[in-house]
């Protein structure tokens, strides 16, 4: 079983109308006003799995600043869940800022959504005020015993839309605050999984932590597999696209590359995902 960990979808009406959502929206431009960002539907998405031979996929939307545009878009992801019941695993994307935020989690959980995520802080990274509202979502997670993924990147080296000013003290503070959540960590953590060589603390404060693999082609070596796995083992790496920004064909030649053996690769593909959502390989 493979399972993507890591997908976005969007409604008709923002893929034909992106530039609509521009001028309220800084960081949904951020991202998609480049000519090839692209914006992709859940029957899309099917086809591309089809084709590359993925069983299941996380899907979420966007962290809309407008509270009626973010529960449309959940709504949209509700939607496609119950049209490919089989296939996507909903994610309710929120804006963490939002006085709604918490009651919009409520509701998808609701809904039976499988997790709340992709969180992102485009702006604050992870500084007191953004992990203060973080606080109420995370309750929510614990007692429901979802996951939360988070967006997260490395801290240094080259700048590209969607980087946020992440430090790891902030990082680390903010998982150290939410000891009882499942956390995954996107696009590896911005590296914060080398930290697993830390003989004291630092190992046990990320047990509860997953990362996933999003966007890694773009982001570091295809070596970071093995070397991942020799540093915490493959049990907390998630496989995960960011389709459509990449195939996820990509990441399947890059650990094949990294020199991994099947055992390893399995883990990665699936079988963690299934663990951590519940999920039966059978199915």
């Amino acid at each position: 079983m493979i399972i993507d960990f890591h997908t976005h979808i969007f409604p008709g009406k923002i893929r034909r109308s992106r530039e609509k959502y521009f001028p309220n929206e800084a960081e949904f431009s951020l991202l998609y006003s480049l000519p090839k960002a692209r914006l992709t539907g859940a029957q899309e998405l099917i086809t591309a799995m089809d084709e590359q031979g993925v069983d299941q996929a996380v899907v979420f939307g966007f962290p809309w600043k407008n509270p009626k545009t973010l529960s449309e878009h959940n709504d949209y992801i509700a939607e496609a869940v119950g049209k490919f019941p089989k296939r996507l695993i909903g994610y309710c994307c929120l804006d963490p800022f939002s006085e709604k935020a918490a009651d919009e989690a409520q509701r998808c959980l609701k809904r039976n959504f499988s997790g709340i995520g992709e969180l992102a802080y485009y702006h604050s990274g992870f500084d007191e005020e953004a992990v203060r509202h973080l606080e109420p979502i995370m309750e929510i997670c614990r007692k429901a015993d979802v996951p939360v993924l988070i967006h997260t990147n490395k801290p240094i080296g080259h700048q590209y839309p969607g980087k946020i000013p992440m430090t790891f003290p902030q990082l680390y503070g903010m998982i150290r605050k939410f000891p009882e959540n499942k956390i995954v960590l996107a696009h590896w953590g911005g590296g914060l999984f080398f930290f697993h060589l830390v003989k004291k603390e630092i190992k046990e404060s990320l047990r509860n932590v997953y990362f996933d693999t999003a966007a890694s082609p773009y982001l570091y070596d295809s070596r970071v597999y093995s070397i991942a796995v020799q540093i915490m083992g493959p049990e907390k790496i998630l496989f995960g696209s960011d389709y459509p920004l990449i195939n996820p064909s990509r990441y399947f030649k890059e650990m094949e590359a990294a020199g991994l053996s099947p055992d390893e690769t399995r883990l990665i593909l699936g079988q963690n995902a299934a663990r951590l959502l519940k999920i039966q390989e059978d199915s």
